[in-house]
């Protein structure tokens, strides 16, 4: 018989949950859908509640014991579209395995329309509780808790840095293979089919006074998206407004591999690795940022897109993606900036 644990560890361990959500409005930018972004928003939020439910509400853990909540992976699947007035039923179901060091739930989000209930996606999400030195727990730890608080979140590799790094703030922004203006990107990205980006993190995509959260990164593979594609003569707008499409994300994972600190400059490497069957394409993002003279790879993530053809209010049907728009998309962009 293994140790016992404490009712709420129990409760976060075993104990399913539901919870009724709707997606936040920020998240409707076409039509009435919502975004990848807010879906997996609303993934996070069921597992807060999961917490809640528990009796070990975040606030809670971080007062009471110092410890901070942690997304450090999410990945998530689109089922059907979400419309910004839809009503989630989202459920978590824990699968921690027998002496994992992280929380694992899994979450399905389901509406109804039409008098059925239909399933819009379903997200793995794993939670450490990282442990802040600069607190004080007011009280010991709950029975089982312990093995899920960590000293910090990862200890990503660490590469060569090679080159001379820009001056911190200074702006800069990678491109395709050559002509790349920061040379710690053109080293990052080498011959690779790579769109580089590099930004300082600002307060609001932190948390706990110091660190990027996983929202924060969702925001930035956002971003990548958007700047290759623009990079790649396939501007959104422009694309919807010349063509009716609009890319649509079926599949999306980051994994947080070390800490990103408030306001460090970070490197983001958005790579496309296929194009497959004039449907869909992935790519991947990785993230790392300069410390102690070496490149830290901080969060590394996939994701798979495709296009959508709105010929109806908010009615899509997938997009075959023609010889052009295949062309943009396999091919390094090689004009000079």
């Amino acid at each position: 018989m293994g140790p016992v644990s404490d009712p709420a560890v129990s409760a976060l361990l075993d104990a399913p949950t539901t919870v009724r959500l709707r997606p936040v409005f920020e998240g409707n930018n076409i039509s009435y859908a919502i975004g990848f972004k807010h879906i997996n928003y609303v993934s996070e939020a069921a597992v807060l509640h999961h917490f809640r439910t528990a009796g070990l509400p975040v606030g809670e853990l971080y007062r009471r014991y110092g410890l901070g909540f942690e997304v450090v992976e999410l990945r998530s699947r689109l089922g059907a579209l979400l419309a910004v007035d839809d009503e989630v039923e989202a459920e978590v179901v824990p699968a921690t395995k027998d002496g994992a060091t992280e929380f694992t739930f899994t979450v399905n989000q389901f509406v109804r329309r039409d008098g059925q209930r239909i399933k819009c996606a379903g997200s793995t999400v794993r939670v450490a509780l990282r442990i802040d030195g600069h607190i004080a727990p007011s009280e010991e730890y709950p029975a089982g808790l312990g093995r899920f608080a960590v000293p910090r979140l990862g200890t990503g590799d660490r590469l060569e840095l090679g080159v001379t790094p820009r001056p911190y703030g200074a702006l800069a922004e990678g491109r395709g293979t050559t002509g790349t203006t920061d040379p710690v990107l053109a080293r990052l990205i080498g011959e690779d089919n790579a769109f580089g980006w590099r930004w300082r993190m600002p307060y609001f995509y932190c948390h706990f006074n110091e660190r990027v959260q996983m929202s924060g990164f969702l925001r930035v593979m956002e971003e990548a998206e958007d700047l290759f594609l623009a990079d790649r003569g396939l501007p959104i707008k422009h694309v919807l407004d010349s063509r009716g499409w609009i890319p649509v994300v079926t599949q999306s994972r980051i994994r947080l591999l070390d800490e990103t600190v408030m306001e460090e400059e970070l490197y983001t490497v958005y790579t496309i690795e296929d194009v497959f069957k004039s449907l869909l394409y992935t790519a991947r993002m990785d993230c790392y940022v300069i410390r102690g003279g070496e490149l830290v790879h901080t969060a590394t993530g996939t994701i798979t897109h495709g296009y959508l053809r709105e010929h109806a209010p908010n009615q899509w049907a997938m997009a075959t993606l023609d010889e052009a728009t295949t062309a943009a998309l396999s091919s390094p962009k090689r004009a000079a900036v």
